[in-house]
């Protein structure tokens, strides 16, 4: 029995540089929601900051290598299979003969399964005589919470280890892990554990070793989903027209189907997990806009989305979680998420979300329309009567008609739509607004869940829903003549509406992609809807490869921006959806072509954003290096993208 806190180089390397975010577009990964891992091309573990064994919100492994006694492993190909699993080929020439073709190579299999990593490497040779080597695994574990990865600050946790001949158990208190290494000696040192099997290869034969990792967490607050795939993930990309698509529905359907997590105290409804490796978990808004761009895909994923937030939704008013009655989750943790320097800090059932009621009431009404059963919607009225009330009651913190949001206690998100980091609500001069926000997607998506409810009302409610059926589309239709008189604004890039309205009810006048989510809700007019289309495929707005978060003609955009002149593939999607309900097809596919464009740049796994850089300064979309990958909503968007092309 050992107890010592662990450290490798690369570890100190970490602590000893500036905190810096890692960055994550050369990294290569693996998953099973809700276990990760991130390695470099040749499936070792240790030499970027995000790499290591990941475990619902705890880093297990840090670092983690193959190596051969006798020779380097030079690394010569990375070949996925699906989401869940990794194949990369090496050779060995320090153990070859002279010949000019390599005849000693080794196959390393990687596949990840809820809390289970394993590998087996398989020596081949063509040389005419044995070859004595010795294999060894070395891992590092440290168990560090996500946050302190994500923010740079990552550190060990003291351990205690048992190792018994093939087999080390690892203890962190909540969390641990077991290594299994069949016929290999393993051993505990300063640098973590190692495994080491002596082999020989037979003249032009093969030898196999293998490893297992079972992960363990017990604080844990999601569970995997069943592991049978939900799709024919093959046959639906079969259906698309154009080959890049097929590629993007084959690896983004894969993607989805390993995001999918439950609740565990509720293993038949699932969700999709917002995306890796940050957000392995619910997230209200993310969930709800992954579940309704998939929906033609799986109405059941959109109906069980809907039962687990409803099991959630606000029932207090509490300004610690920013909870109130009616209002819908936005996001779920094992312990309160920490963002050092920024002095944030959510606990661990937050609500913070302006936008996720509204949606869900969006979202039930599209899975009803599209086929779920009468049964269920009914079981889910209270939470929609529940939520109509929060938008009546609460989502309008200063009385004006409009839903809005303020962060009550400072630590908190101080912007709650889907555009969440502190810069990303701008003056086209480049001043930040000032709250309480009320944002132009929140009040299309309050008229579309008002109208919405009262259809949904009408349909399954009883004799004392009238008043409410008459309530909300007299509701609806006084916040459409509202927007039309308060949000247009006219500047030197046009007319259009604003981004938001500020604390004195003046619209912020910056021309961002949020306008593209009005589209297909009905809040504006057909001519009006044309016109916002016509914005988003222009110059200032499209990039080619998706549309921009904010135009090249503010001050603040910057290719480079989290939300100020970015392209997020969802947001993209979201427009393209929208066009098509407005009846803009031809609109919706030119922005499709972009979005095939940026897929095949990303080997059609598609980030969840990429630098708003011109096509016409760069052949491939150009990467935001921290962008999460796979992201559920990003995913989602080549259905999307199916929906446009497909007659």
């Amino acid at each position: 029995m050992t107890t010592a806190p662990t450290a490798s180089p690369a570890a100190v390397t970490d602590a000893v540089t500036a905190p810096l975010q890692p960055l994550l577009n050369d990294a290569v990964i693996v998953l099973r929601a809700p276990t990760q891992v991130w390695s470099d091309a040749t499936g070792d573990m240790g030499t970027a900051s995000v790499h290591g064994v990941y475990h619902g919100d705890v880093r297990h492994v840090r670092t983690l290598a193959l190596v051969c006694d006798g020779s380097p492993v030079e690394w010569i190909s990375t070949a996925p299979d699906g989401a869940s699993r990794l194949v990369l080929g090496g050779l060995l020439r320090g153990l070859d003969d002279t010949t000019p073709d390599p005849k000693v190579r080794v196959l390393r299999d990687r596949r990840v399964a809820d809390g289970v990593v394993s590998e087996t490497w398989t020596l081949h040779s063509r040389v005419d005589r044995p070859i004595s080597t010795t294999l060894r695994l070395a891992l590092s574990p440290e168990f560090a919470q996500l946050h302190e990865v994500k923010s740079g600050h990552s550190h060990p946790r003291e351990i205690t280890t048992d190792v018994d001949g093939d087999r080390a158990i690892v203890d962190a208190g909540a969390q641990g892990l077991e290594l299994v290494a069949p016929g290999a000696r393993v051993a505990f040192g300063a640098d973590g554990l190692e495994a080491s099997w002596s082999v020989e290869v037979p003249a032009t034969g093969c030898v196999e070793v293998a490893w297992t990792l079972t992960l363990r967490d017990d604080t844990l607050v999601v569970g995997s989903a069943a592991a049978a795939p939900r799709w024919d993930a093959a046959a639906l990309a079969a259906q698309a027209p154009d080959p890049r698509l097929a590629r993007w529905l084959r690896t983004a359907l894969d993607d989805l189907d390993a995001l999918r997590l439950v609740l565990p105290e509720h293993p038949d409804d699932e969700f999709f997990a917002a995306g890796a490796p940050w957000f392995f978990t619910l997230f209200g808004r993310d969930s709800i806009w992954a579940a309704r761009l998939a929906l033609p895909l799986d109405r059941e994923i959109a109906a069980s989305t809907l039962r687990v937030l409803a099991r959630l939704q606000g029932v207090d008013d509490d300004a610690q979680t920013a909870q109130e009655p009616g209002k819908i989750l936005h996001e779920l943790r094992a312990s309160a998420l920490e963002i050092p320097g920024e002095g944030i800090v959510l606990p661990p059932k937050y609500y913070g979300s302006v936008d996720s009621t509204p949606l869900w009431i969006c979202l039930l009404a599209d899975a009803w329309r599209a086929g779920m059963p009468e049964a269920e919607v009914r079981e889910l009225l209270p939470t929609l009567r529940a939520a109509l009330g929060w938008i009546r009651d609460s989502g309008d913190s200063d009385g004006d008609g409009f839903l809005d949001y303020i962060d009550r206690l400072g630590t908190g998100l101080s912007n709650q739509g889907w555009k969440d980091s502190g810069d990303s609500i701008q003056w086209r001069d480049g001043r930040l607004a000032e709250g309480p926000i009320a944002l132009c997607e929140v009040q299309a998506y309050a008229y579309e869940a008002a109208l919405a409810g009262a259809e949904l009302l009408e349909e399954f409610g009883t004799v004392t829903d009238a008043a409410d059926i008459v309530f909300w589309r007299a509701w609806a239709d006084d916040l459409r003549t509202r927007f039309a008189e308060t949000y247009w604004v006219e500047t030197p890039e046009g007319r259009y509406p604003a981004v938001a309205l500020d604390n004195a009810k003046r619209p912020v006048d910056t021309l961002t992609s949020n306008i593209g989510h009005l589209l297909g809700t009905g809040l504006l007019t057909g001519d009006e809807e044309a016109h916002v289309a016509s914005l988003l495929l222009g110059e200032s707005m499209s990039s080619g490869y998706g549309i921009r978060t904010m135009s090249t003609g503010a001050a603040g955009y910057w290719p480079l921006s989290y939300h100020g002149g970015s392209v997020w593939v969802h947001d993209t999607a979201i427009a393209v959806h929208g066009m098509l309900r407005a009846g803009l097809g031809e609109q919706a596919r030119r922005v499709v072509a972009g979005l095939l464009d940026a897929a095949e740049g990303f080997a059609y796994r598609v980030p969840e954003l990429h630098a708003g850089d011109p096509r016409t300064h760069s052949s491939v979309p150009t990467p935001y290096p921290a962008a999460c990958r796979p992201q559920a909503w990003s995913a989602a968007a080549a259905v999307v993208c199916l929906t446009a092309l497909t007659p």
